[in-house]
């Protein structure tokens, strides 16, 4: 009898877990692009491309290995509201009375097909390097699940950047060698890009129809869209800008938004790269002295490392982890997140990047956008939609715990040790953004003082009773109390005044 194998957007793999279970020449892959996965938050326009445009290859590739497919196209009448909808019609129309499904990293998705009126059988997603129910042994008894603890045990395990037991060059992350700030180059590689083909330029003309008002710039368009032009960028990469990446990971430049990062990030959330197979390859580049062991072991543990254990967190947390808000944060989202004009030059830069790219590094989006987020007081869930809609590689599994966790703070502390808040000292010291703002990066109150100073010790104050113990924020209190009373008061008044402007919509 048919079954159905269901396989998603983000699910295009060779070697998926619901394909290998299926047999080709008696069940039915299923494949739908319906507007409740394009509108469930108003994602960036080149995100629903790029998916679309890769799940049409991908199942014209399906259907060369010899599987039936079922393709459900945005634009046919026909195609249902839902991916459970469109389940219901392929089953009306071939019988089948079972859903084989890889098991999806979208808690809201998992509830809508366990609610089907047709049994849906779950299998794991075996693609990533630690299955959930291993992460949750690890975590098991913890009282803190620090990543640094999780990287090691992966290290251990996949022996990746291993010689005899022992980390590569005697240290397990070579962090004092990175994080440097970065200048202007013009000889710095660029990304490859890649030009539309019919096929995508068909899909860029039916988003810009059916999207017509979410946010972002759809064209230009220069994504990988198939397994092939995945391996492309993931060569050039190896070849052109990991030497460079452990130097520049978390600088930021107003006029360079790649700098030499890797740009990597859709194609294996969509799974047409693995990460074994990326780290493998990044692995070979410093045994064979092409690339240096501090940007080989800082790129390895984006993955290996950190990639891993937000999925694991994710897992372990549930659906209600989207809810988390820690510090009670209630504001909404401020204007300037979609666009309004602000004089902030960090933040004018980071959402105009992430408006025309879809796309910002992770410093960006930790220590400008979720930084100023956070001492702004935003709700943690208006944050966690606003990164779910805007960037390429956003995916509720890996995006909740980046932002509910370690950009927002709102899981009680259960990812992050304390909140990534910082002054404009660090954006100043790892960018050029303060060199042409509107705002002092020095000035610490008056009319020019950058609003990162102001909120940063409102912060502190605000949240004293919470963080004045934690090891890692002793000194900062210190050196507030060190402050002179009247000076204290005045950056908490203009504090106010600025989120009193702020939350009315008013042009900051």
């Amino acid at each position: 009898m048919t079954r159905l194998i269901l396989v998603l957007g983000d699910q295009l793999s060779d070697d998926l877990s619901a394909l290998r279970a299926a047999d080709p020449a008696a069940d039915l892959v299923v494949m739908a692009e319906v507007m409740e996965e394009g509108t469930y938050v108003p994602h960036h326009p080149q995100k629903i491309a790029l998916i679309l445009a890769a799940m049409r290859k991908f199942a014209r590739r399906l259907q060369e290995r010899g599987f039936r497919v079922a393709y459900s196209q945005l634009d046919d009448p026909e195609t249902g509201p839902s991916i459970g909808a469109e389940l219901l019609r392929r089953a009306e129309e071939t019988g089948a009375r079972e859903v084989i499904a890889t098991r999806p990293g979208d808690w809201r998705l998992i509830a809508a097909l366990e609610a089907l009126p047709l049994p849906v059988r779950f299998l794991p997603d075996d693609r990533f390097l630690c299955p959930a129910e291993e992460f949750a042994r690890w975590a098991e008894g913890r009282k803190q699940l620090r990543m640094e603890w999780f990287y090691r045990e992966m290290r251990r395990r996949t022996g990746l950047l291993m010689e005899g037991g022992e980390p590569a060059g005697g240290k397990w992350n070579f962090d004092a060698e990175n994080r440097k700030p970065a200048a202007p180059d013009l000889l710095r590689p660029r990304p490859l890009r890649f030009e539309p083909d019919a096929e995508v330029r068909a899909v860029l003309d039916l988003v810009e129809a059916r999207f017509p008002r979410h946010f972002g710039r759809l064209r230009p368009f220069h994504w990988p869209t198939d397994r092939a032009e995945a391996l492309l960028a993931l060569d050039h990469f190896l070849r052109e800008s990991l030497p460079r990446f452990g130097d520049e990971q978390d600088a930021m430049l107003a006029d360079d938004p790649f700098l030499s990062h890797a740009l990597l990030s859709s194609s294996m959330n969509l799974g047409l790269l693995g990460p074994m197979e990326v780290c493998r390859r990044a692995e070979t580049e410093w045994r064979e002295g092409r690339a240096p062991l501090n940007a080989v072991e800082g790129f390895i543990r984006q993955i290996l490392g950190w990639r891993e254990y937000v999925r694991g967190i994710w897992a372990l947390s549930g659906p209600d982890y989207m809810r988390s808000n820690g510090l009670g944060h209630s504001a909404a989202l401020p204007p300037l997140y979609w666009g309004q004009p602000t004089q902030m030059a960090c933040l004018s830069a980071a959402v105009a990047q992430t408006r025309d790219l879809a796309y910002a590094h992770h410093i960006q989006r930790l220590m400008v956008t979720g930084n100023f987020a956070l001492l702004a007081g935003v709700d943690p869930a208006e944050v966690h939609e606003w990164y779910l809609s805007v960037y390429i590689d956003a995916l509720e599994w890996v995006e909740a715990p980046n932002t509910i966790g370690m950009s927002q703070f709102a899981d009680h502390g259960l990812l992050g040790s304390k909140p990534y808040v910082s002054s404009g000292a660090y954006i100043d010291r790892m960018s050029d953004y303060c060199r042409g703002c509107a705002y002092a990066v020095k000035d610490r109150t008056g009319p020019r003082a950058c609003p990162f100073n102001l909120l940063y010790w409102h912060f502190l104050d605000r949240h004293r009773a919470r963080f004045e113990r934690n090891p890692r924020m002793v000194q900062m209190y210190r050196t507030w109390d060190r402050m002179e009373e009247p000076h204290r008061t005045r950056v908490l008044t203009e504090a106010e005044a600025f989120l009193g402007r702020l939350h009315a919509g008013e042009p900051v």
